[in-house]
């Protein structure tokens, strides 16, 4: 496999990976918030710079899913997952999205707060 181009996101409510500082997202695609497996998450729409693992079937607390990991494409690290197909009708609405575990990354606009590990989007 060839060189990844890492993309630069610009303007303020950058989402980012807590371990490398890779940008992934911005506030503007946040569609809604969620639980993952680490606590709160986030629902986006687009989003960058990461590597999809294989497809898998999950039961999660909405229903069956077909979801693959996605990795940080820097430096590797899981940091949520996309869903590829919902069971449910009324779950359709997550295919092709992206959730991102809020422990694992963090608001770069944010970065100099008193506690950006636990600060939670407004």
């Amino acid at each position: 496999m060839g060189y990844m181009h890492q993309t630069f996101l610009d303007g303020r409510g950058i989402f980012a990976c807590r371990n490398c500082h890779t940008h992934f997202a911005l506030r503007g695609s946040i569609e809604s918030r969620y639980t993952g497996q680490f606590g709160r998450a986030i629902l986006f729409t687009d989003i960058v710079n990461v590597r999809a693992g294989d497809e898998n079937k999950r039961q999660m607390t909405t229903g069956v899913h077909i979801v693959r990991d996605i990795a940080c494409m820097r430096c590797n690290k899981y940091v949520g997952w996309t869903y590829v197909k919902a069971y449910e009708p009324e779950q359709k609405f997550k295919e092709g999205k992206f959730i991102l575990e809020r422990e694992l990354i963090y608001d770069v606009t944010r970065e100099y707060t008193r506690d950006p590990v636990h600060d939670w989007v407004g």
